[in-house]
């Protein structure tokens, strides 16, 4: 028997569980007002960072759908001074969300995320 770590990733066979367990994490950020890197939160959820980003689109279409503020906000890229990676906005071009200043955009999602989240 291997001594690996069993990996959550956000396989078919375990999608809900997998989304479940990112939307908790995600959930658990908004409350404490801290931000992760796509790197430390795909470690800490046992993922492969190409799992993650596929499945925060998935939320970031949710989100959209509902006209709630974007979850995937609180991500930020290694090299992104705190910013969520490109790939980020990119799909909020996608979503038909275009913000004038991505700066802007995203202090005032994560502290709506704050605010929601304080509020729940």
């Amino acid at each position: 028997m291997s001594a690996r770590m069993k990996r959550s990733s956000p396989s078919p066979a375990l999608p809900n569980r997998a989304m479940t367990d990112l939307s908790a994490r995600l959930a658990d950020l908004a409350v404490q007002g801290k931000t992760i890197t796509y790197g430390a939160l795909a470690r800490d959820l046992g993922w492969r960072v190409a799992d993650l980003t596929a499945a925060l689109e998935q939320i970031m279409e949710e989100d959209a759908a509902s006209g709630t503020p974007q979850r995937a906000a609180l991500l930020e890229g290694r090299l992104s001074n705190g910013m969520p990676a490109p790939g980020f906005f990119q799909k909020l071009a996608e979503l038909g969300i275009a913000p004038g200043d991505p700066a802007a955009f995203v202090a005032e999602t994560r502290a709506a995320l704050l605010a929601a989240s304080s509020s729940a």
